[in-house]
This record gives structure tokens, sequence and C-alpha cells, in this order.
């Protein structure tokens, strides 16, 4: 057996999806919005988990691989315009603070979780469309990929943003090299651009930036360190890359986006499903 899924249980039940032959090791919890919380190769962290913040359930997630959906980012006092109705969607959206569903597991290729989440009455209130997004976590050697559905159960048309911001575990900033296929970024608040070279200041009390012209469907990063490369691929449906950081914090968030901050307002590189439709993407993260 090449491939193996166990179940642990402790404040939330977790899966562990292992391929045995590269000691890749990947946990997630489908009931805290189908995170994945860990992820180790040969023993080596990939990604950074606060424990503290991931226990309090007051508190949103710092680590792991947040899933961001149907908005990306905040939008101006948290409210979506829709129809002349206004609608609370906080930051990032409800996905990954609902629970996700368990449709499948499988070990033949690949050490394989399919999770599902639906439209409900909470949702409803805050985002009025019906829908169903199926998620394939599938874990092969030092690659992680999750294929993504996204469904339009409603009669009208959906727009949505997705996103996945993944805490990379890195320890000594300053031995970072970035390759982000971009030649600008915007600043937090989208009303500065700036160019971009590759380098960054670290030493900065925070760094949150867009690259929302991107040229190519990959992004990589050196951790020097520890001569450890991420490589990220995604599907066109997503359009942005964002970077986050926190000066004393051991992380770095490359985050890919299908649209940037308040998009499902302004409708720049918003995304739309129309009644039934489906629509499918993927995301690849690999090490080396």
């Amino acid at each position: 057996m090449m491939f193996n899924i166990a179940l642990k249980q402790e404040d939330y039940l977790t899966y562990i999806l292992k391929d045995l032959e590269t000691n890749s090791r990947l946990e997630i919890v489908p009931e805290k919005g189908g995170i994945v919380i860990d992820w180790t190769i040969q023993g080596q962290k990939i990604l950074y988990l606060d424990q503290e913040r991931f226990k309090n359930p007051q508190l949103s997630v710092r680590g792991g691989i947040p899933i961001l959906f149907p908005i990306c980012g905040n939008l101006p006092d948290n409210i979506f315009h829709y129809q002349n109705q206004q609608y609370i969607l906080k930051q990032h959206g409800f996905a990954r603070d609902l629970p996700w569903e368990v449709i499948s597991q499988s070990t033949d290729t690949s050490a394989k979780l399919v999770l599902a989440l639906k439209s409900n009455a909470e949702t409803l209130k805050v985002y009025p469309f019906e829908f169903e997004l199926k998620f394939t976590y599938k874990l092969e050697g030092n690659k992680l990929t999750i294929e993504q559905l996204y469904e339009n159960k409603s009669g009208e048309k959906m727009p949505f943003s997705v996103g996945f911001h993944p805490y990379f575990y890195c320890n000594d900033k300053s031995k970072l090299k970035l390759e982000i296929p971009a030649v600008e970024y915007t600043n937090k608040s989208g009303d500065k651009t700036y160019p971009f070279y590759g380098e960054l200041d670290y030493s900065e009390e925070e760094i949150d930036i867009a690259f929302t012209t991107i040229n190519a469907q990959k992004t990589s990063f050196l951790d020097g360190k520890r001569n450890l490369k991420v490589d990220i691929s995604y599907s066109n449906l997503f359009s942005t890359l964002v970077l986050w950081t926190l000066k004393d914090k051991d992380f770095i968030c490359v985050e890919p986006w299908s649209s940037p901050r308040n998009s499902i307002n302004t409708g720049e590189q918003l995304n739309y499903l129309n009644p039934q439709e489906i629509y499918e993407a993927k995301i690849t993260i690999e090490i080396s």
C-alpha cells in the first residue's frame, strides 16, 4: 500500500492522508472549513499553523490552507450590494468557517479525499444563491492537488470569487527568493501601484499586496534557508496573486485568488455561473 488515509479525533475529527513511499503527510479538518492544517514531507514542515487560534472558535484560523469563498479579501463595511439589497459578507466569505461534508475517499493512485459544501439557510441570508462546491484533495508524493467543482443551483446568474490562503512555514524571510509572474503590484487598498523586481522589504510590520496582472499560471518561491522550493500552479480561473506576511511571524502567504478584493461589488475580473452551470478548476502545490 503506497497510500493511506487515517482518522484522529482531537479538537476536531481530522483526516490524515499519507504517501508512504515519500513520507508525505497531510491533515484535513472537514468540519472546520474543509481546511488543510498540516503538511509534512520527510518530517519537514511545509505549512505554518497558529495552534492557539485554531483551537479558539471565536478567532479566524491563521495557518494551513483556508478556503476563500464566495469572496476573497474584505468588502467596504462588509457590504455586498446585489439587486438593490445589502448583504453582510465578512472577510474572505463563509466557506472557511462552515463544516464541509466528506463525500468519498480512496487510496488507489493517490490519497484522495472529496469534500462538499452546499448552500443553506444561513448562507442564503448573506449570499442569496444556491450552490454546491466539491473539492477533491489529492496527495501524491511531494504534490498536493486540489480539484474544484463549482455549481450554481439557483435560478439566476451567480457572481463569485474563490481563493486559497496557504500559510507556508518560513522562519528566515531574508533568504526567500520569489518568482512571481508579474511586473507590478498594488497595495492593500488598491489605490497605488508599484513596480516589482522580485524583492520585498520583510522588515516592514506587514506586507499585504496584490498582483492583479499575472502573465503565467504558475508562481514559485525558494526558501533558501532550507533549500526548499515551492511551486504553485493554478488554472485560468485564478487571475490574482496576493502576498501577505507579518514581520515577526514564521509564515509567508502566497494566495491564488480568482479576482481582487471587493470584485463582487466592482465587477473587476469577477466570475459568474449561469443557472445550473458547473465550472471546474485546479490548483497544485509541489515541493522540491
